[in-house]
């Protein structure tokens, strides 16, 4: 590596401190300047490093704030409904969930699915975020039939997540998922303290039990810290 070019010697030296934990997940990389001085180049140099430790997912750059070391990201499988808590915990992190908004409601007839969700019923609507670290997570809005799910209403959600009270409750016999890739509008980028515009991963699934209505969520993730897998063979 001592013979390597400069800006390979700034990256390995970098992703060497990531890699170890001395620079934990959210910490913040020097900024350019500051690496130009201490390497003592020019930035165009400087900046193919950090260019790369970008593309390798090792760091995300947030306007006016600079770079930091990015969150290890989530894989879910595509096929499950996943826990986010459970997979933030197995990952080390501390977990949490922020309940932003309760209240029911009639379904809206003029909100496409909304009438067929509520299955004759009123809707309960939630908002919140969940978060890694103290940091936002994923921002979640949830609509849940309560004909389906009478005693959600009363739920606590100081001990349970909405989508894990649902999975322990209400058995689920069938799925449907549908992911996009957003940009944050101002209201997400506020809630998911992200910069407006930054690349989101959007989650919407609704599930039914034998033909009834259950849940419709959707869930925005910043593009940084999750992804979905799903993995085939010939006879699946």
């Amino acid at each position: 590596m001592a013979d390597a070019p400069l800006h390979q010697r700034i990256r390995a030296e970098i992703e060497a401190r990531i890699r170890s934990g001395a620079w934990p997940p959210g910490h913040r990389v020097p900024f350019e300047a500051e690496l130009m001085g201490q390497y003592g180049c020019a930035r165009m140099t400087v900046s193919k490093a950090m260019t790369a430790l970008v593309e390798a997912g090792l760091i995300v750059r947030r306007k006016r704030a600079g770079s930091f070391v990015a969150q290890p990201k989530v894989h879910a499988p595509v096929l499950n409904i996943p826990d986010i808590q459970a997979e933030i915990e197995a990952r080390g992190q501390a977990y949490a969930f922020r309940l932003l908004a309760r209240h029911v409601r009639d379904a809206d007839p003029a909100a496409g699915g909304e009438v067929e969700l509520a299955g004759g019923g009123r809707l309960l609507a939630l908002d919140g975020v969940h978060e890694a670290n103290g940091r936002p997570f994923a921002l979640e809005r949830r609509l849940v039939a309560l004909a389906a799910a009478p005693e959600m209403e009363a739920a606590d959600f100081a001990t349970i997540t909405p989508g894990a009270w649902l999975l322990e409750h209400v058995a689920w016999t069938e799925a449907e998922s549908r992911i996009s890739a957003v940009n944050a509008d101002v209201e997400d980028a506020r809630l998911l303290a992200l910069d407006e515009g930054a690349a989101c991963l959007v989650v919407d699934r609704r599930t039914w039990r034998e033909g009834r209505g259950v849940t419709r969520v959707r869930q925005v993730f910043p593009g940084e810290v999750y992804d979905l897998v799903a993995r085939f063979g010939p006879g699946a």
